[in-house]
């Protein structure tokens, strides 16, 4: 990992700057797109359990011993105990004794299990099943809570942020509180690549679209994971670490931000 742009999580690891992701990859197809990934270049997989992928994405990992694996546990898990139950389920489905990795995957605050479950993660972390931890779509109240709560903070926290949803407010309290930022759905679930700006951008750079975008999330030192099963596409994704976008170019795409950009769910009443 020599060349391969790094972030240090607030628990003194390392993480990929550039992963990829296997949101709606059925599990029959998982195991090529994850080889085309690592074949690649990727050293970051990103999956969950309510993708029902998981036996597909450790069949894709095989013997990489080396890559950095993430999961996740889903809202119906949450709860001390049926945390630990569904984080060995997890395990047992990838087929390894440990992820580099483990989130909860969504705060569901009317459910209010989320600290329960934030404890368990911890006592995974300190068995050795999750070498790191972290929350996926918590809003800074829920940050701040499982913070007060146990007086461990999350090394990463995974949100929707493309262009057009930049989520700079909470970014902020992610820097105040030493919290990588992972970007979901980075390329805006395709449709930024069609934007204008972002389209006279890859002109200039004689690159695709998808790279420009990707390289904006990591010159912000952002953690983007995006996610395809065509293997061009995939290749495509991962030049987005052979070139610099100038202040100028960043500065085109800031200015994309919309108030009204959110595509998935809106973690507040997720449950």
């Amino acid at each position: 990992m020599t060349d391969y742009p790094t972030l240090t999580l607030n628990d003194g690891r390392q993480i990929p700057q550039l992963g990829f992701g296997t949101w709606q990859i059925e599990e029959e197809d998982a195991p090529d797109a994850v080889k085309t990934a690592l074949e690649t270049g990727y050293w970051l997989v990103d999956t969950a359990a309510i993708y029902q992928n998981e036996r597909g994405v450790g069949k894709g990992i095989g013997e990489w011993a080396d890559i950095f694996l993430q999961t996740k546990i889903w809202n119906e898990s949450q709860g001390y105990d049926r945390t630990l139950k569904a984080a060995d389920k997890c395990l047992e489905r990838l087929g390894r004794d440990h992820v580099d990795m483990l989130l909860i995957h969504w705060p569901c605050p009317d459910k209010d299990l989320f600290v329960d479950t934030w404890k368990a993660l911890i006592e995974l972390r300190d068995q050795g099943k999750a070498k790191s931890i972290g929350v996926s779509n918590f809003r800074e109240e829920d940050l701040r809570r499982i913070v007060d709560e146990t007086g461990v903070t999350p090394a990463l926290n995974q949100i929707e942020l493309h262009p057009s949803f930049q989520q700079r407010a909470l970014r902020a309290v992610h820097d105040e509180l030493d919290i990588v930022t992972q970007s979901w759905s980075p390329l805006g679930q395709g449709g930024g690549m069609d934007n204008e700006t972002v389209k006279a951008i890859a002109d200039e750079t004689g690159q695709p679209a998808s790279a420009v975008i990707l390289r904006w999330h990591i010159q912000h030192g952002l953690c983007p994971i995006p996610k395809s099963t065509n293997p061009d596409h995939i290749r495509a994704n991962f030049a987005a670490l052979s070139f610099d976008l100038s202040d100028d170019q960043m500065g085109r795409i800031d200015a994309l931000d919309s108030a009204d950009g959110r595509m998935g769910p809106d973690p507040s009443d997720f449950n």
